[in-house]
């Protein structure tokens, strides 16, 4: 039965693949359908940062059979990759030189899918439907149209880079944000690479609180240090700063710990101005520079920039399943029974529960969401997490219900002490005590009260 089934995966990135290569190992016949030009196209958009988990957590394991079979030369699993070092060891060659190759469709955009013959209204026979997707190839965007591709089931693994949060507090584009939009960019760009001429010497505001938003900000010390008149200003939407922090050395990812760590040294030694509870409403052109607005654009706080870097995280695009009935929660636009174990608003100190297809399936059964896209608008994604989904679905999509249901993975613990980890939520109900009141590089209350009494901490990871 598996062997007849074609499984259409949309992206090509390190969860595509991997889902790619757990379907071939299943015997049935995958189809990759990736907007990019090569795979692993927004990886490239960030190839200058450090990932926080090493190699051991970024090589799904069918994939790495695959890559075995070449003569592959498997990286040290402590070491901690680049983005770089990510496409040239482990996508490049997965893309490139195992049977894959012959299966990935570059530059081919998803515009839409849908069960044959049926909307999304349709119901009498609408499972025994194949799905087909239609796309365009974006190298000849006018030339040859939209094609179609029909297959037995779908995994969007397509993520979520292409569509990042606005600056706008509200969820909303800031009243203005398109029209000062040559003085902004999103994500994390290589502030000491690429992007170096275009900030250094100048006044940057990042605002956002997580990783992307604390790396950014390092990496702008740096260039600080580079070019004095280089001036840091961290727009942060909560008022507490040492949310960001993280669990320093108690993080089960030591580097994400030393990130947070270093980066609370940064603070504290006023490399960085801090704007704390700034929630940003106007944004505007003014003589040149950037006027960064929060509340009324008149009488509000205001921060003068040249520069703006808005890190504030991603949401998933649903614009081209329009036809597909998806089951998503209100406020996360996660599956409903994956949201509760992602949900930032609650999420703490302990790990995140491992998921499968069960967590994962939609109305429109042989459709499933993996990856950071199936997170919606939770940042709390690991890519050893999209592995083990893929497995459970590939698993699923054969009939083998056993390995589908089966939990192959351990999640390291994120140390990460307060509640409500999303940006300006409220933190008040924390693990530990809640969050801590004075000492910026305590993770909680409990840990600032261990420190005051000259204990190193309190260990509440």
């Amino acid at each position: 039965m598996s062997a007849s089934k074609q499984v259409a995966i949309i992206g090509a990135g390190p969860v595509g693949l991997a889902a790619a290569a757990h379907v071939l190992e299943r015997g049935m016949t995958p189809i990759v359908l990736e907007a990019g030009p090569e795979a692993g196209h927004s990886v490239r958009q960030w190839q200058h940062v450090q990932l926080f988990s090493p190699w051991e957590y970024n090589v799904d394991k069918a994939a790495g059979r695959l890559l075995d079979a070449t003569g592959w030369n498997s990286p040290d699993p402590h070491a901690y990759p680049t983005g770089a070092e990510l496409l040239e060891r482990y996508i490049d060659p997965l893309a490139t030189k195992t049977p894959l190759k012959d299966r990935i469709l570059t530059s081919s955009k998803v515009t839409g899918v849908s069960r044959q013959g049926f909307d999304r209204v349709k119901s009498k026979g609408r499972e025994q439907a194949q799905f087909e997707i239609r796309y365009r190839n974006t190298e000849y965007p006018e030339g040859l149209g939209e094609r179609v591709v029909r297959a037995d089931a779908v995994i969007d693994a397509s993520g979520t880079w292409a569509s990042p949060n606005p600056a706008g507090a509200n969820g909303l584009g800031a009243i203005g944000e398109k029209e000062a939009a040559e003085k902004i960019a999103y994500g994390m760009p290589d502030v000491l690479g690429a992007g170096r001429a275009r900030y250094a010497g100048r006044t940057i505001a990042v605002l956002g609180s997580g990783h992307s938003a604390i790396g950014t900000l390092t990496d702008l010390a740096a260039l600080k240090a580079q070019v004095p008149a280089t001036e840091v200003i961290w727009l942060l939407r909560g008022d507490n700063p040492a949310k960001a922090f993280g669990g320093g050395a108690n993080d089960k990812l030591s580097a994400r710990g030393e990130l947070g760590s270093a980066f609370a040294a940064l603070v504290a030694a006023g490399k960085i101005r801090v704007e704390p509870a700034f929630r940003t409403t106007h944004l505007s052109i003014d003589d040149g520079h950037l006027r960064i607005a929060a509340g009324l654009a008149c009488c509000g706080r205001n921060v003068v920039a040249d520069e703006l870097i808005v890190a504030t995280g991603f949401r998933p695009d649903l614009s081209f399943l329009s036809e597909i009935r998806l089951r998503l929660d209100p406020a996360i636009e996660a599956p409903v029974a994956l949201a509760p174990l992602i949900d930032p608003n609650e999420h703490s100190c302990g790990t995140v529960r491992p998921h499968r297809a069960r967590e994962l399936a939609q109305d429109d059964p042989g459709f499933y969401l993996a990856g950071i896209k199936s997170y919606g608008r939770a940042p709390t994604f690991l890519m050893i997490t999209g592995y083990e989904q893929i497995r459970s679905i590939a698993a699923e999509i054969a009939g083998d219900k056993e390995a589908a249901a089966r939990v192959e993975l351990e999640l390291p613990e994120t140390g990460v002490c307060t509640r409500g980890d999303v940006e300006g939520g409220d933190a008040a109900s924390g693990c530990c005590g809640g969050p801590a009141k004075q000492d910026i590089s305590a993770c909680c209350a409990d840990d600032e009260k261990a420190k005051q009494a000259g204990a190193t901490g309190c260990g509440c990871s």
